[in-house]
Formats: C-alpha cells, structure tokens, sequence
C-alpha cells in the first residue's frame, strides 16, 4: 500500500495544477480563522462575529466542519484531474504495462482519497482547536472534545464525495466533463426531490425519507448548516414565533448511507476498469 500511495502523490505533486490546488485548498481552510476579526457596524447596531459564540466549544466543531466541507471542491477538481491525466499521458497504460494489475491502480487512487480526507480533517481538527482555546468561553476538557462525531461526519463526507469524484473519473475520462457531470447529477437531484416533496408525497416525511439515500444528499446530511443554532438566531426566531426543531446530529445511519455509496462507487470505478479495453 505504502508503494501504490507514494506512485500517486508522486504523480500529483509533479503536476504544477494539482500541486497549486492542493496548497490553495488548505491556505483557504486556514482563512476560516479570519472570520473571527470581522466586524459589522451599522450605526448603533455592531457585533463581531467572533463574540456570536461561533468559536465557542462544542460548536466549533460544527461549524468548522461544515463551511471546510463546502470547499472540497478544491480537492475534488485534484481528484477528477488526477484520473483524466491517467488517460491523458498514458501513465494508467504504463503502470498496467509494468506490473500493476487494475485492482491495484483503484486501490491506489482509493489510497489517495483516504489521504486527502485525512490530512484536511486533521487540519480542520487542529485549526479548531487553536481557534476555539483562543476564544471559546468554555475550556473545560469534557466540552472541548464534546460533539467530535462532526470530524467522524466530514470524514466520511469527503471519501464518499472524493470517491464519487473519482467514479466520474474513470467514467467519462475527461476532468471538464467529469465535473459537468458532477453539476448534472446535483441538479438533477434536486429535481428529483422536488418531485417527491410536491408531486407525490406532499404530506408528511415520507419524500424525506426516499431522497435521503441519493448520494449527494446523503453525504448533504451529514452535516447540516450550523448557523441557526447560533443563540442569535434562535432569539430572533423566537420573537417572530418560529420554533427551531432541527435535528443537528450525525447519525450513524447517515454514515452507513454514505459508507454504502462509497463502496458502491469504488466497486463500480473497478468494474468499468476491468472491463474496459486500455
């Protein structure tokens, strides 16, 4: 494995594309930590968002998470590119031709994934905590590593959305298309689930609970938008009369869903190899 990962990161790093990708993805991640000296004044009325309680444990992990996740664009584009190069240079004819069976080659481009899932969610989880021990209000050790399950929801998020990248990948061999593709699949999504919600089950959770298995949805639910848990809102809410029941949980079924997709996407990238003449 030790091998197949260092053919990959070889390749990428000796893309100029890949590498400036790569290396944009985490200075942006690291910009989350200025949204702690925005200020917003508007006569009388002030806040800094900082002191909105966004930094604050456990919240944080919540919040981080779900604004990184939105950014994994970056290193999906490095993923779809990465596979479109493949066929672009030759390089997937000259592995097999030296030895490495196709089995091998997925294993390598999954072995990529993982990394790169890895490496942002450590990244994520060591920003945050330098932000949230810098302007949290609570300290103590058992909230500070409280709610940790968002690390666990954006892991898995980013191997099954890299995992779908890389299907497409190896679907339509081109990048340009592979992300046409990838905008396609999104909107007809919501097409679809516009269609349940409306047109046949309009009553009730019974379109919710259909929709919640397409894959870009599920990998959408791991992780739902933070802001409304913010105290403020909650407050505003409450004087218009709007009562928040939003579950903001990761749920190990969602996890499952995603897992399946993952699994689903891998097994099918190997097929479409397997049978494909290179």
């Amino acid at each position: 494995m030790k091998r197949l990962l260092s053919i990959e990161l070889q390749k990428i790093w000796k893309n100029k594309a890949s590498r400036v990708l790569n290396l944009s993805y985490f200075i942006i991640l690291s910009f989350i930590a200025l949204i702690a000296s925005i200020k917003f004044n508007f006569g009388v009325f002030k806040f800094h968002l900082a002191e909105m309680g966004i930094f604050n444990f456990p919240f944080i992990w919540h919040f981080n998470t779900y604004v990184a996740s939105i950014l994994k664009l970056f290193l999906a584009i490095v993923i779809v590119s990465m596979m479109a190069n493949e066929y672009s240079y030759g390089t997937l004819k000259q592995n097999l031709i030296d030895g490495m069976s196709k089995k091998e080659f997925v294993l390598s481009k999954f072995l990529t994934v993982i990394l790169f899932a890895t490496a942002s969610t450590v990244f994520i989880f060591l920003m945050s905590l330098i932000l949230g021990l810098s302007f949290s209000s609570y300290t103590e050790l058992s909230i500070i590593f409280s709610d940790l399950e968002y690390l666990v929801g954006y892991f898995v998020k980013l191997v099954g959305f890299f995992s779908f990248c890389l299907f497409l990948g190896i679907l339509v061999k081109r990048s340009a298309f592979a992300l046409g593709f990838l905008m396609m699949w999104d909107i007809l999504e919501n097409i679809a689930k516009g269609i349940l919600s409306f047109k046949f089950f309009p009553e009730g959770n019974t379109a919710a609970n259909i929709y919640q298995f397409f894959p870009l949805e599920s990998m959408s639910n791991l992780i739902v938008e933070p802001f409304s848990r913010l105290s403020l809102i909650k407050t505003i809410g409450t004087q218009i009369g709007m009562e928040n029941t939003k579950d903001y949980g990761v749920h190990w079924y969602t996890i499952l869903i995603v897992l399946a997709w993952t699994v689903i996407f891998m097994l099918t990238s190997y097929k479409l190899l397997e049978k494909r003449d290179l």
